[in-house]
Formats: structure tokens, C-alpha cells, sequence
């Protein structure tokens, strides 16, 4: 099986391509391929990648090849890491906008090239953010169910961590999921979490004990003053500010910790890699898992009694083939307003960043 990862030399795409060998998703007969733009940095580091990776990986790296054009890509599974990235940095704003205009024309271009080259078959994994902006993109040219962005699923084992940590338990005793759109318009579905070794009962009292009296209509407040009160101790105490998030639902922790992490001039490249290896993992071995992504819905749920289309992430069913059957049940009405505001705010986006 072949895995070709476009902006492998980027933080994210080098890591991503690192993981994917350390975890041994690919054997030695399968093929990664590099992807980097030709004339360009991306290019020549292609080729010095290559050879990094076999320098770490040599007793069990696969095949590795460099491709320089959008023509070259092909694989059973395309990782989509290429173009701008979110800054990092003190005071540096997250400018979805921007990011959008910088890399609508990759999106096209690489989807193009993979819809006129490809098998038919491949399943691509978007990274890239805007990530639903990707997924529309892709979708539309090589078919829905067979594109996947992964910002949902980053966020649910984020939002699994926090819950986890503030119990004091691993975190695969937790399961539960987010939704919507990756970054602040995140939507936890508090309803979907399950504890391991507890009943109904006490699973829903340590939730109540954990979310509090909150709901997700001020969830969008909450946001805005968590990053408010944070940009008042960050600058002069990086440490003090980390600090300060560990007082805040996990929820809103999910959310604000990875904008803090950016805030530190560091990136989030490491946790970003182990979502995406996660999803290319089970796209590789044949099995089929439940897990969250944002995918291009075409009416498979509704909200508000309407049938829902439009990038967006929910739980489904991701197999070999790519994605099928949402899983997105019995929302409770805070979520469901949620995940309706998020949804056409996002659709909204888009049709301007397309226009």
C-alpha cells in the first residue's frame, strides 16, 4: 500500500511522514512518496527528506520517492499537508481568511490533478487548514466518501485528554466526540461521552461534576475570554498562563490549550501527526473504526428539522473505502443549535472564499 504526503517537507508533513514509518503503518514493500513543488524549497528539501528518513529508518523504511508536480501524486492514501500554515507566536492571529486565500488555489490544483491521475480509489486526508475549505474542495472532484479532514478527530482526542486528565485516568478509558469546525468552532458533544468501568448513573454524575452548570450557548463567550485572559499573562508568563487553563472545563480546554501552544512559538505538529497516522493507519489495514472527521454531508443528518449539507465535522464509520454512516444521534438541543450555528458559519465562509 502507497501513502504520499503533499508538504512533506513542512513541521507537520515531516512529521507525519516520520510517524508513519517509527509506527510501521507502512512495511518495507509499501511506498511513501514526497511530495514538494518543483523550483521551489519544498522540492529540494524533497530530496534531502528522502534521505533523513532512510538515514533514521534504514532496517525498516519503505520505498521512498520525491514528486515535484501535482501530476506525480499518486497512492491509496494522499495526505493533504501542503500550503500556508496557522503562525505561531505571541499575538499572532489565527486569519482563517487568509489561510483560505493562500490556499484555495492548492486545494484546486491538487484535487484536479488527483481527480485526472488518480485510481478512482484513493482516499485523501486533509490537514491543510482551512480544513472544511479542503474538504469541499477535494470532495467535490474526486467524490465525497472518499475525503476525510481530520481537525475533528484531533479535537475529540484532545477533548478525550482533558477529560481524562481532570479524572486522573488514561485516556482510553474515554470515548466521546467533536464536531463542527476545527479550532474555535469546535462543538464537544458532551452527549456522546462513555466512561470505561462506569454505569449510566455515575458516568452522568462525574459529567455534570466536570462540565458544570454551562451549556454550549455561551460556548463562543467562553472562548473569547479564556484567549482575553490569557493574552494578559502570556506575554510576561508563558508558564503562568499554561497554568491557568488546567482551572477550565475540559471542553474549553480543548480549545484554548493547542491556541496557547501556538501563542508559545511552538507548534502543534507532533499531536497533528498522530491524528492523521491514526486515520491513515485504519485507511490501510482493512478495518473499519468510528471516528470523527469533517466530511462533505449531503443530507445524512438534519438540524433543526432540515436536512444538513455542507463540509462538517460529526462521527462516521472510516474504512478501507474511505468514510460512511454518521453516527450522530440523540443531540442534545445545546449541540444541535451548535452544531447548526458552526454549519453555516462554515458554508458561509466558503461561498465567499470561492466566490
Amino acid at each position: 500500500m502507497d501513502v504520499a504526503v503533499l508538504g512533506a517537507t513542512g513541521d507537520i508533513g515531516r512529521a507525519i511522514c516520520s510517524e508513519l514509518i517509527e509506527r510501521r503503518v507502512l512495511r518495507p514493500t509499501s511506498r511513501l512518496q514526497l511530495v514538494g513543488r518543483a523550483g521551489g524549497a519544498s522540492g529540494r528539501a524533497a530530496h534531502g527528506l528522502r534521505v533523513d528518513l532512510i538515514d533514521a529508518h534504514d532496517e525498516h523504511a519503505p520505498l521512498i520517492d520525491v514528486a515535484t508536480s501535482p501530476d506525480e501524486v499518486v497512492a491509496d492514501v494522499i495526505v493533504f499537508a501542503a500550503g500556508q500554515t496557522i503562525p505561531t507566536g505571541t499575538g499572532r492571529v489565527v486569519d482563517r481568511d487568509g489561510l483560505a486565500a493562500q490556499n484555495l488555489a492548492i486545494f484546486q490544483d491538487y484535487a484536479a490533478a488527483i481527480a485526472e491521475n488518480g485510481s478512482g480509489h484513493e482516499v485523501v486526508v486533509v490537514v491543510s487548514n482551512p480544513v472544511e475549505l479542503g474538504v469541499a474542495i477535494v470532495a467535490e472532484q474526486i467524490g465525497r466518501h472518499r475525503v476525510i479532514g481530520m481537525g475533528a478527530w484531533l479535537d475529540t482526542l484532545r477533548f478525550r485528554r482533558e477529560i481524562a486528565s481532570a479524572l486522573g485516568i488514561r485516556r482510553q478509558r474515554v470515548s466521546g466526540f467533536v464536531g463542527g469546525q476545527h479550532g474555535d468552532g469546535a462543538v464537544p458533544l458532551w452527549s456522546s461521552v462513555h466512561l470505561r468501568g462506569l454505569d449510566v448513573a455515575e458516568r452522568r454524575d462525574v459529567i455534570a461534576r466536570l462540565r458544570g452548570p454551562r451549556t454550549l450557548a455561551s460556548f463562543a463567550a467562553e472562548i473569547a475570554d479564556a484567549k482575553a485572559q490569557l493574552a494578559a499573562v502570556e506575554t510576561d508568563d508563558i508558564a503562568a498562563a499554561f497554568a491557568l487553563t488546567d482551572s477550565w472545563a475540559p471542553d474549553l480546554q480543548a480549545v484554548v490549550r493547542p491556541y496557547l501552544t501556538h501563542q508559545s512559538g511552538a507548534k502543534t505538529a507532533f499531536g497533528t501527526a498522530s491524528a492523521t497516522v491514526d486515520l491513515v493507519d485504519t485507511l490501510l489495514d482493512g478495518r473499519e473504526i468510528v471516528v470523527a472527521g469533517q466530511v462533505m454531508l449531503d443530507g445524512e443528518i438534519s438540524l433543526q428539522g432540515s436536512p444538513w449539507r455542507g463540509p462538517m465535522g460529526v462521527p462516521v464509520v472510516l474504512g478501507p473505502d474511505g468514510w460512511r454512516n454518521v453516527l450522530l444521534e440523540d443531540l442534545a438541543e445545546d449541540e444541535e443549535e451548535r452544531l447548526a450555528a458552526v454549519g453555516h458559519h462554515v458554508n458561509s465562509a466558503i461561498e465567499g472564499w470561492t466566490r
